[in-house]
Protein backbone atom coordinates (compact mmCIF):
# COMPACT_ATOMS: atom_id res chain seq x y z
CA UNK A 1 0.00 0.00 0.00
CA UNK A 2 1.36 3.44 -0.93
CA UNK A 3 2.15 6.03 1.71
CA UNK A 4 -0.69 8.12 0.28
CA UNK A 5 -3.23 5.65 1.68
CA UNK A 6 -1.55 4.75 4.97
CA UNK A 7 -1.66 6.41 8.36
CA UNK A 8 0.34 6.58 11.56
CA UNK A 9 -1.19 6.65 15.03
CA UNK A 10 -0.36 9.66 17.18
CA UNK A 11 -1.56 10.66 20.62
CA UNK A 12 -2.15 13.82 22.65
CA UNK A 13 -3.82 14.71 25.96
CA UNK A 14 -7.26 13.95 24.49
CA UNK A 15 -6.49 10.54 23.01
CA UNK A 16 -5.18 9.00 19.81
CA UNK A 17 -5.81 9.79 16.17
CA UNK A 18 -4.79 8.54 12.74
CA UNK A 19 -2.64 10.96 10.77
CA UNK A 20 -1.87 10.45 7.05
CA UNK A 21 1.65 9.10 6.56
CA UNK A 22 2.32 11.38 3.62
CA UNK A 23 2.07 14.63 5.62
CA UNK A 24 4.52 16.35 7.93
CA UNK A 25 1.95 17.60 10.41
CA UNK A 26 0.78 15.61 13.41
CA UNK A 27 -2.21 15.02 15.66
CA UNK A 28 -2.62 18.60 16.87
CA UNK A 29 -2.80 19.87 13.30
CA UNK A 30 -5.10 17.04 12.28
CA UNK A 31 -7.55 17.99 15.04
CA UNK A 32 -7.38 21.64 13.98
CA UNK A 33 -8.20 20.75 10.37
CA UNK A 34 -11.35 19.04 11.59
CA UNK A 35 -12.22 21.67 14.20
CA UNK A 36 -12.06 24.84 12.09
CA UNK A 37 -13.35 24.29 8.54
CA UNK A 38 -14.80 27.80 8.37
CA UNK A 39 -13.12 30.34 6.06
CA UNK A 40 -11.45 28.02 3.60
CA UNK A 41 -8.32 30.18 3.99
CA UNK A 42 -5.32 28.53 5.62
CA UNK A 43 -2.24 29.82 7.40
CA UNK A 44 -0.28 28.50 4.44
CA UNK A 45 -1.92 31.15 2.26
CA UNK A 46 -0.01 33.76 4.23
CA UNK A 47 3.56 32.88 3.21
CA UNK A 48 4.96 35.80 5.22
CA UNK A 49 3.55 34.25 8.39
CA UNK A 50 4.92 30.79 7.64
CA UNK A 51 8.37 32.16 6.80
CA UNK A 52 8.40 34.33 9.91
CA UNK A 53 7.35 31.49 12.20
CA UNK A 54 10.07 29.23 10.82
CA UNK A 55 12.60 32.02 11.37
CA UNK A 56 11.45 32.39 14.99
CA UNK A 57 11.81 28.65 15.54
CA UNK A 58 15.28 28.68 13.99
CA UNK A 59 16.43 31.46 16.30
CA UNK A 60 15.02 29.54 19.25
CA UNK A 61 16.84 26.35 18.21
CA UNK A 62 20.12 28.25 18.00
CA UNK A 63 19.53 29.72 21.46
CA UNK A 64 18.60 26.32 22.89
CA UNK A 65 21.78 24.76 21.55
CA UNK A 66 23.85 27.68 22.83
CA UNK A 67 22.37 27.22 26.30
CA UNK A 68 22.90 23.46 26.28
CA UNK A 69 19.20 22.67 26.09
CA UNK A 70 19.45 20.91 22.70
CA UNK A 71 22.30 18.74 21.50
CA UNK A 72 24.02 19.82 18.30
CA UNK A 73 22.64 17.04 16.09
CA UNK A 74 19.02 17.74 16.99
CA UNK A 75 19.51 21.49 16.80
CA UNK A 76 21.14 21.24 13.38
CA UNK A 77 18.31 19.10 12.00
CA UNK A 78 15.72 21.54 13.39
CA UNK A 79 17.59 24.52 11.91
CA UNK A 80 17.79 22.85 8.53
CA UNK A 81 14.06 22.09 8.57
CA UNK A 82 13.32 25.70 9.50
CA UNK A 83 15.47 27.02 6.67
CA UNK A 84 13.70 24.80 4.16
CA UNK A 85 10.36 26.25 5.28
CA UNK A 86 11.76 29.77 5.12
CA UNK A 87 12.71 29.09 1.49
CA UNK A 88 9.14 28.08 0.67
CA UNK A 89 9.43 24.33 0.89
CA UNK A 90 6.66 22.35 2.62
CA UNK A 91 4.31 25.29 1.96
CA UNK A 92 1.38 22.89 1.61
CA UNK A 93 1.90 21.52 5.12
CA UNK A 94 0.17 24.39 6.92
CA UNK A 95 -3.54 23.66 6.45
CA UNK A 96 -5.01 25.18 9.62
CA UNK A 97 -7.84 27.66 9.01
CA UNK A 98 -6.93 31.29 9.74
CA UNK A 99 -10.02 31.57 11.97
CA UNK A 100 -8.69 28.95 14.37
CA UNK A 101 -9.53 29.22 18.04
CA UNK A 102 -6.86 28.82 20.70
CA UNK A 103 -4.89 32.06 20.25
CA UNK A 104 -2.67 30.48 17.61
CA UNK A 105 -1.94 27.22 19.45
CA UNK A 106 -2.88 25.22 16.36
CA UNK A 107 -0.54 27.32 14.21
CA UNK A 108 2.29 26.85 16.69
CA UNK A 109 1.77 23.10 16.93
CA UNK A 110 1.44 22.85 13.17
CA UNK A 111 4.83 24.53 12.85
CA UNK A 112 6.35 22.41 15.64
CA UNK A 113 5.08 19.17 14.08
CA UNK A 114 6.19 19.99 10.55
CA UNK A 115 9.64 21.04 11.75
CA UNK A 116 9.94 17.96 13.98
CA UNK A 117 8.91 15.51 11.27
CA UNK A 118 11.14 17.08 8.64
CA UNK A 119 14.01 17.15 11.16
CA UNK A 120 13.36 13.46 11.84
CA UNK A 121 13.71 12.71 8.12
CA UNK A 122 16.90 14.74 7.94
CA UNK A 123 18.22 12.71 10.89
CA UNK A 124 17.33 9.40 9.24
CA UNK A 125 14.20 8.69 11.29
CA UNK A 126 10.58 8.16 10.33
CA UNK A 127 7.90 10.79 10.68
CA UNK A 128 6.18 10.45 14.01
CA UNK A 129 9.26 9.01 15.78
CA UNK A 130 9.02 11.64 18.48
CA UNK A 131 11.23 9.73 20.89
CA UNK A 132 14.14 11.18 18.96
CA UNK A 133 12.92 14.72 18.11
CA UNK A 134 9.72 15.85 19.81
CA UNK A 135 7.51 18.77 18.64
CA UNK A 136 6.97 20.04 22.19
CA UNK A 137 10.09 19.00 24.08
CA UNK A 138 12.62 19.90 21.38
CA UNK A 139 11.19 22.26 18.74
CA UNK A 140 9.14 24.16 21.32
CA UNK A 141 11.80 24.16 24.07
CA UNK A 142 11.59 27.31 26.30
CA UNK A 143 8.67 28.57 24.22
CA UNK A 144 4.90 28.72 24.19
CA UNK A 145 2.33 29.76 21.62
CA UNK A 146 1.75 32.99 23.49
CA UNK A 147 5.24 34.33 22.91
CA UNK A 148 6.23 32.74 19.59
CA UNK A 149 2.99 33.19 17.65
CA UNK A 150 2.76 36.97 18.23
CA UNK A 151 6.46 37.20 17.37
CA UNK A 152 5.86 35.46 14.04
CA UNK A 153 2.78 37.62 13.37
CA UNK A 154 4.72 40.83 13.94
CA UNK A 155 7.65 39.74 11.79
CA UNK A 156 5.18 38.79 9.05
CA UNK A 157 3.67 42.27 9.20
CA UNK A 158 7.09 43.87 8.90
CA UNK A 159 7.68 41.65 5.88
CA UNK A 160 4.38 42.76 4.33
CA UNK A 161 5.20 46.43 4.91
CA UNK A 162 8.10 46.09 2.47
CA UNK A 163 6.13 45.62 -0.77
CA UNK A 164 3.35 47.91 0.50
CA UNK A 165 5.84 50.73 1.07
CA UNK A 166 7.47 50.09 -2.30
CA UNK A 167 4.11 50.31 -4.09
CA UNK A 168 3.38 53.52 -2.18
CA UNK A 169 6.70 55.04 -3.24
CA UNK A 170 6.10 54.17 -6.89
CA UNK A 171 2.59 55.65 -6.83
CA UNK A 172 3.88 58.81 -5.13
CA UNK A 173 6.54 59.14 -7.83
CA UNK A 174 3.92 58.71 -10.55
CA UNK A 175 1.96 61.62 -9.05
CA UNK A 176 5.18 63.65 -8.72
CA UNK A 177 6.01 63.00 -12.38
CA UNK A 178 2.50 64.03 -13.39
CA UNK A 179 2.87 67.19 -11.31
CA UNK A 180 6.17 68.02 -13.01
CA UNK A 181 4.50 67.87 -16.42
CA UNK A 182 1.82 70.33 -15.40
CA UNK A 183 3.45 72.86 -13.08
CA UNK A 184 2.32 75.73 -15.31
CA UNK A 185 -1.13 74.46 -16.28
CA UNK A 186 -3.71 76.36 -14.28
CA UNK A 187 -7.11 75.11 -13.18
CA UNK A 188 -9.60 75.92 -10.48
CA UNK A 189 -9.43 74.75 -6.90
CA UNK A 190 -12.70 73.74 -5.31
CA UNK A 191 -14.00 73.75 -1.74
CA UNK A 192 -17.29 72.10 -0.76
CA UNK A 193 -17.47 71.11 -4.46
CA UNK A 194 -17.84 74.80 -5.34
CA UNK A 195 -15.50 76.92 -7.42
CA UNK A 196 -12.80 78.48 -5.28
CA UNK A 197 -9.51 80.04 -6.40
CA UNK A 198 -6.88 79.07 -8.98
CA UNK A 199 -4.23 76.42 -8.56
CA UNK A 200 -2.12 74.40 -10.97
CA UNK A 201 -2.74 70.84 -11.98
CA UNK A 202 0.79 70.24 -10.76
CA UNK A 203 -0.12 71.37 -7.26
CA UNK A 204 -3.16 69.13 -7.24
CA UNK A 205 -1.18 66.05 -8.25
CA UNK A 206 1.71 66.90 -5.96
CA UNK A 207 -0.68 67.01 -3.00
CA UNK A 208 -1.61 63.36 -3.61
CA UNK A 209 2.08 62.42 -3.52
CA UNK A 210 2.61 64.37 -0.31
CA UNK A 211 -0.20 62.47 1.41
CA UNK A 212 1.37 59.18 0.38
CA UNK A 213 4.71 60.35 1.72
CA UNK A 214 3.12 60.85 5.15
CA UNK A 215 1.96 57.23 5.04
CA UNK A 216 5.50 56.04 4.32
CA UNK A 217 6.66 57.90 7.41
CA UNK A 218 3.93 56.17 9.43
CA UNK A 219 5.20 52.76 8.31
CA UNK A 220 8.70 53.71 9.43
CA UNK A 221 7.31 54.48 12.88
CA UNK A 222 5.41 51.18 13.06
CA UNK A 223 8.37 48.87 12.41
CA UNK A 224 10.11 49.40 15.79
CA UNK A 225 6.78 48.70 17.54
CA UNK A 226 6.40 45.43 15.66
CA UNK A 227 10.03 44.54 16.37
CA UNK A 228 9.49 44.56 20.14
CA UNK A 229 8.94 40.87 20.92
CA UNK A 230 8.30 38.74 24.00
CA UNK A 231 10.25 35.52 23.41
CA UNK A 232 10.84 33.47 26.54
CA UNK A 233 7.88 35.01 28.37
CA UNK A 234 5.87 31.84 27.62
CA UNK A 235 2.31 31.43 28.82
CA UNK A 236 1.40 34.67 30.59
CA UNK A 237 4.65 36.59 30.67
CA UNK A 238 6.23 34.98 33.71
CA UNK A 239 8.61 32.76 31.76
CA UNK A 240 7.42 29.45 33.18
CA UNK A 241 9.12 26.42 31.55
CA UNK A 242 11.73 28.65 29.91
CA UNK A 243 15.41 28.82 30.79
CA UNK A 244 16.04 32.25 32.31
CA UNK A 245 18.85 32.87 29.82
CA UNK A 246 16.68 32.02 26.82
CA UNK A 247 14.92 35.40 26.45
CA UNK A 248 18.12 37.33 25.85
CA UNK A 249 19.72 34.66 23.67
CA UNK A 250 16.70 34.04 21.43
CA UNK A 251 16.05 37.76 20.97
CA UNK A 252 19.66 38.42 19.97
CA UNK A 253 19.78 35.50 17.53
CA UNK A 254 16.50 36.54 15.91
CA UNK A 255 17.81 40.08 15.50
CA UNK A 256 21.00 38.73 13.90
CA UNK A 257 19.10 36.47 11.51
CA UNK A 258 16.58 39.08 10.38
CA UNK A 259 18.68 42.23 10.53
CA UNK A 260 15.74 43.95 12.21
CA UNK A 261 15.90 46.15 15.33
CA UNK A 262 14.37 43.39 17.47
CA UNK A 263 14.27 43.99 21.20
CA UNK A 264 12.72 42.23 24.18
CA UNK A 265 9.64 43.90 25.66
CA UNK A 266 10.58 45.62 28.93
CA UNK A 267 7.51 44.33 30.79
CA UNK A 268 6.82 40.75 29.65
CA UNK A 269 3.47 40.47 31.44
CA UNK A 270 2.20 43.73 29.96
CA UNK A 271 3.55 42.78 26.54
CA UNK A 272 1.57 39.54 26.60
CA UNK A 273 -1.68 41.53 26.47
CA UNK A 274 -0.50 44.66 24.65
CA UNK A 275 -1.87 44.78 21.12
CA UNK A 276 -0.73 48.33 20.45
CA UNK A 277 1.53 47.32 17.57
CA UNK A 278 -1.45 45.82 15.73
CA UNK A 279 -3.50 48.96 16.34
CA UNK A 280 -0.70 51.15 15.03
CA UNK A 281 -0.19 48.98 11.96
CA UNK A 282 -3.89 48.92 11.18
CA UNK A 283 -4.09 52.69 11.63
CA UNK A 284 -1.18 53.24 9.23
CA UNK A 285 -2.73 50.98 6.61
CA UNK A 286 -6.12 52.66 7.04
CA UNK A 287 -4.57 56.10 6.69
CA UNK A 288 -3.00 55.00 3.42
CA UNK A 289 -6.40 53.72 2.27
CA UNK A 290 -8.02 57.06 3.19
CA UNK A 291 -5.45 58.95 1.12
CA UNK A 292 -5.71 56.48 -1.74
CA UNK A 293 -9.48 56.78 -1.69
CA UNK A 294 -9.24 60.56 -1.80
CA UNK A 295 -7.03 60.42 -4.88
CA UNK A 296 -9.38 57.95 -6.58
CA UNK A 297 -12.45 59.99 -5.63
CA UNK A 298 -10.94 63.25 -6.85
CA UNK A 299 -9.87 61.74 -10.16
CA UNK A 300 -13.38 60.39 -10.68
CA UNK A 301 -14.83 63.87 -10.10
CA UNK A 302 -12.24 65.64 -12.26
CA UNK A 303 -12.86 63.08 -15.00
CA UNK A 304 -16.66 63.39 -14.75
CA UNK A 305 -18.66 64.25 -17.81
CA UNK A 306 -17.17 64.76 -20.27
CA UNK A 307 -19.96 67.01 -21.53
CA UNK A 308 -21.92 67.49 -18.34
CA UNK A 309 -19.27 67.18 -15.62
CA UNK A 310 -15.99 68.76 -14.54
CA UNK A 311 -13.98 67.41 -17.48
CA UNK A 312 -10.74 68.75 -16.00
CA UNK A 313 -8.86 65.65 -17.08
CA UNK A 314 -9.21 62.25 -18.71
CA UNK A 315 -8.24 58.99 -17.04
CA UNK A 316 -7.26 56.23 -19.47
CA UNK A 317 -10.17 54.45 -21.12
CA UNK A 318 -9.96 50.82 -20.02
CA UNK A 319 -13.24 49.25 -21.11
CA UNK A 320 -16.71 50.02 -22.41
CA UNK A 321 -18.81 51.57 -19.67
CA UNK A 322 -22.27 50.41 -20.55
CA UNK A 323 -24.08 47.50 -22.13
CA UNK A 324 -26.60 49.86 -23.76
CA UNK A 325 -25.06 53.37 -23.93
CA UNK A 326 -22.60 53.59 -26.85
CA UNK A 327 -19.30 55.39 -26.24
CA UNK A 328 -19.79 55.61 -22.47
CA UNK A 329 -16.52 54.95 -20.63
CA UNK A 330 -16.34 54.66 -16.85
CA UNK A 331 -13.42 55.38 -14.49
CA UNK A 332 -13.20 51.69 -13.62
CA UNK A 333 -9.70 51.74 -12.12
CA UNK A 334 -10.50 54.42 -9.50
CA UNK A 335 -13.72 52.52 -8.77
CA UNK A 336 -11.75 49.32 -8.22
CA UNK A 337 -9.37 51.17 -5.91
CA UNK A 338 -12.31 52.65 -3.98
CA UNK A 339 -13.65 49.19 -3.24
CA UNK A 340 -10.27 48.01 -2.03
CA UNK A 341 -10.18 50.98 0.33
CA UNK A 342 -13.65 50.16 1.66
CA UNK A 343 -12.33 46.68 2.45
CA UNK A 344 -9.44 48.19 4.40
CA UNK A 345 -11.87 50.21 6.51
CA UNK A 346 -13.56 46.92 7.41
CA UNK A 347 -10.17 45.43 8.21
CA UNK A 348 -9.47 48.22 10.66
CA UNK A 349 -12.81 47.72 12.42
CA UNK A 350 -12.12 43.99 12.76
CA UNK A 351 -8.62 44.54 14.14
CA UNK A 352 -9.81 47.10 16.67
CA UNK A 353 -12.63 44.86 17.87
CA UNK A 354 -10.23 41.93 18.23
CA UNK A 355 -7.76 44.10 20.12
CA UNK A 356 -10.48 45.32 22.46
CA UNK A 357 -11.55 41.77 23.37
CA UNK A 358 -8.39 40.65 25.16
CA UNK A 359 -9.20 39.62 28.72
CA UNK A 360 -6.89 39.24 31.70
CA UNK A 361 -3.43 37.90 30.76
CA UNK A 362 -3.93 37.12 27.07
CA UNK A 363 -5.66 38.31 23.94
CA UNK A 364 -6.84 35.17 22.13
CA UNK A 365 -7.53 36.86 18.80
CA UNK A 366 -4.14 37.34 17.18
CA UNK A 367 -5.15 34.95 14.36
CA UNK A 368 -7.88 37.19 12.97
CA UNK A 369 -5.75 40.31 13.47
CA UNK A 370 -2.80 39.05 11.48
CA UNK A 371 -5.05 37.49 8.83
CA UNK A 372 -6.96 40.72 8.28
CA UNK A 373 -3.83 42.85 8.25
CA UNK A 374 -1.85 40.61 5.89
CA UNK A 375 -4.84 40.28 3.57
CA UNK A 376 -5.50 44.01 3.63
CA UNK A 377 -1.88 44.95 3.06
CA UNK A 378 -1.58 42.59 0.09
CA UNK A 379 -4.83 43.95 -1.35
CA UNK A 380 -3.69 47.55 -1.03
CA UNK A 381 -0.29 46.74 -2.52
CA UNK A 382 -1.95 45.31 -5.63
CA UNK A 383 -4.50 48.14 -5.76
CA UNK A 384 -1.80 50.81 -5.82
CA UNK A 385 0.08 48.98 -8.54
CA UNK A 386 -2.91 48.81 -10.88
CA UNK A 387 -3.88 52.39 -9.95
CA UNK A 388 -0.44 53.59 -11.00
CA UNK A 389 -0.04 51.51 -14.15
CA UNK A 390 -3.61 51.50 -15.45
CA UNK A 391 -4.65 55.00 -14.43
CA UNK A 392 -2.26 57.59 -13.03
CA UNK A 393 0.56 57.14 -15.53
CA UNK A 394 -1.90 57.65 -18.39
CA UNK A 395 -3.81 60.71 -17.14
CA UNK A 396 -4.22 63.55 -19.62
CA UNK A 397 -5.32 66.99 -18.48
CA UNK A 398 -7.65 69.31 -20.36
CA UNK A 399 -5.54 72.45 -20.02
CA UNK A 400 -7.82 74.83 -21.90
CA UNK A 401 -10.83 73.82 -19.84
CA UNK A 402 -8.84 74.20 -16.62
CA UNK A 403 -7.67 77.68 -17.57
CA UNK A 404 -11.20 78.71 -18.55
CA UNK A 405 -12.49 77.53 -15.17
CA UNK A 406 -9.76 79.47 -13.36
CA UNK A 407 -10.37 82.68 -15.25
CA UNK A 408 -14.15 82.54 -14.98
CA UNK A 409 -14.46 81.77 -11.27
CA UNK A 410 -16.01 84.68 -9.34
CA UNK A 411 -14.00 83.63 -6.31
CA UNK A 412 -10.84 85.17 -7.74
CA UNK A 413 -12.39 88.51 -6.83
CA UNK A 414 -10.90 87.78 -3.41
CA UNK A 415 -7.56 88.91 -4.89
CA UNK A 416 -9.03 92.44 -5.08
CA UNK A 417 -9.81 92.65 -1.35
CA UNK A 418 -6.47 94.29 -0.49
CA UNK A 419 -6.93 96.98 -3.16
CA UNK A 420 -10.62 97.90 -3.02
CA UNK A 421 -11.96 96.16 0.11
CA UNK A 422 -14.12 93.10 0.61
CA UNK A 423 -17.49 94.80 -0.03
CA UNK A 424 -16.54 96.18 -3.43
CA UNK A 425 -14.84 92.94 -4.39
CA UNK A 426 -18.01 91.05 -3.42
CA UNK A 427 -20.11 93.36 -5.58
CA UNK A 428 -17.81 92.71 -8.53
CA UNK A 429 -18.07 88.94 -7.99
CA UNK A 430 -21.88 89.16 -7.79
CA UNK A 431 -22.05 91.17 -10.99
CA UNK A 432 -19.77 88.71 -12.74
CA UNK A 433 -22.09 85.86 -11.74
CA UNK A 434 -25.22 87.78 -12.71
CA UNK A 435 -23.91 88.94 -16.08
CA UNK A 436 -21.94 85.87 -17.00
CA UNK A 437 -18.82 87.97 -17.52
CA UNK A 438 -15.39 87.51 -15.98
CA UNK A 439 -14.25 89.19 -12.79
CA UNK A 440 -11.46 90.84 -14.81
CA UNK A 441 -13.97 92.41 -17.18
CA UNK A 442 -16.26 93.72 -14.45
CA UNK A 443 -13.33 94.97 -12.35
CA UNK A 444 -12.07 96.93 -15.37
CA UNK A 445 -15.34 98.83 -15.35
CA UNK A 446 -15.87 99.24 -11.61
CA UNK A 447 -12.38 100.14 -10.36
CA UNK A 448 -9.77 102.74 -11.15
CA UNK A 449 -6.98 100.18 -11.13
CA UNK A 450 -4.85 100.25 -14.30
CA UNK A 451 -5.42 97.44 -16.76
CA UNK A 452 -1.84 96.17 -16.34
CA UNK A 453 -2.25 96.02 -12.56
CA UNK A 454 -5.58 94.22 -12.85
CA UNK A 455 -4.01 91.69 -15.20
CA UNK A 456 -1.27 91.06 -12.67
CA UNK A 457 -3.58 90.91 -9.64
CA UNK A 458 -5.98 88.48 -11.32
CA UNK A 459 -3.38 86.37 -13.12
CA UNK A 460 -4.37 82.75 -12.26
CA UNK A 461 -0.80 81.47 -12.15
CA UNK A 462 0.28 84.24 -9.77
CA UNK A 463 -2.72 83.56 -7.57
CA UNK A 464 -1.83 79.87 -7.47
CA UNK A 465 1.68 80.54 -6.21
CA UNK A 466 1.24 82.71 -3.17
CA UNK A 467 3.32 80.24 -1.16
CA UNK A 468 5.71 79.41 -3.97
CA UNK A 469 5.86 76.50 -6.37
CA UNK A 470 5.02 73.35 -4.44
CA UNK A 471 4.85 70.85 -7.25
CA UNK A 472 8.05 68.96 -6.62
CA UNK A 473 10.38 68.32 -3.73
CA UNK A 474 12.84 66.49 -5.99
CA UNK A 475 13.03 63.83 -3.28
CA UNK A 476 11.44 60.41 -3.67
Amino acid sequence: MSEQNTTRLEHDCIGTKEVPNNVYWGIHTQRAIENFPVSGITDGQHPELIRAYATVKRACAIANEELGLLDHTKAEAIRQACQEIELGKLADQFPVDVMQGGAGTSANMNMNEVIANRALEISGHKRGDYTYIHPNDDVNESQSTNDTYPAACKLALIDAIGPLAEATKKLAKAFHDLADKHINDVTIGRTQLQDAVPMTYGQEFHAFATLLKSDLAAFDRVVPLLAQLNLGATAIGTGICADLRFRKSATEHLANITGLPITAAPDPVAAMTDMGAYVATSAAVKSLAVHLKKAADDLRLLNSGPRCGFNDLNVPARQAGSSIMPAKVNPVIPECVNQCCFTIFGMDVTVNWAVAEGQLQLNAFDPVMVHELLTGMALLTRAMTIFRINCVEGIEINAEIGRAYAQSSPSIAAALNHYIGYEKAADIAAEAVHSGRSVREVAGERTNLPAEQLDEILDPIRLARGLGQTCREHQE
